[in-house]
């Protein structure tokens, strides 16, 4: 199923445009809340279009990111009580949760810097450390380094590889969505069990 090529030219069409700068800052900002599309599909064509322009374009989606995990950190804290908290209690998951707490409270930075590089989605832990009231330093620098690494490093991949490594990015993106979406589900199936 070609789902996230179709994303993907959609988004390709965005970093056309000329207000591209501000698609990019929009989806970063989303995909660190709910939003399924990585910042990298945008940055990548931007930065190889446009490489005198690639750290710039880097340092919006790393500003841009950061702020969104913001947005999802709060919005776990703030809705655990009303909502989630009463849920887990109800399904029986209490013994899970203080499992996932425990990884939290003795790996909290490096849960979310790896989170944050890699390309397991970024909002699970977004939400989920706001839910666990993660300290929010350690949460907000993980958080800028992690995310600035990767966007610099996507930017300056593009700059330096050129319209080759655009064109295996566009060739690989369906398996890149999919083993992200697998990814995604092993690892609730993990912190569910």
């Amino acid at each position: 199923m070609k789902l996230f090529s179709a994303l993907y030219d959609k988004v390709m069409g965005w970093s056309a445009h000329r207000h591209a700068p501000y698609y990019l800052m929009a989806n970063s900002f989303a995909e660190s809340v709910f939003w399924p599309i990585p910042p990298d599909v945008m940055l990548a064509p931007m930065a190889l279009a446009r490489p005198e322009k690639a750290w710039h374009f880097a340092l919006i989606a790393s500003v841009a990111s950061t702020v969104g995990g913001l947005a999802g950190y709060l919005l776990g804290y703030w809705l655990f009580d009303l909502a989630v908290q009463p849920m887990i209690q109800a399904f029986g998951y209490q013994d899970n949760f203080e499992l996932i707490q425990q990884w939290f409270a003795r790996w909290d930075f490096w849960i979310v810097f790896l989170a944050g590089f890699s390309p397991i989605p970024y909002k699970l832990f977004t939400v989920t450390a706001g839910m666990l009231h993660m300290a929010l330093l350690p949460f907000m620098l993980a958080s800028v380094i992690s995310r600035s690494a990767r966007f610099f490093l996507v930017a300056a991949l593009m700059k330096w590889g050129g319209a080759r490594m655009e064109q295996k990015l566009r060739q690989y993106i369906d398996l890149i969505g999919w083993l992200t979406v697998a990814l995604a589900v092993i690892a609730y199936l993990i912190f569910r069990h």
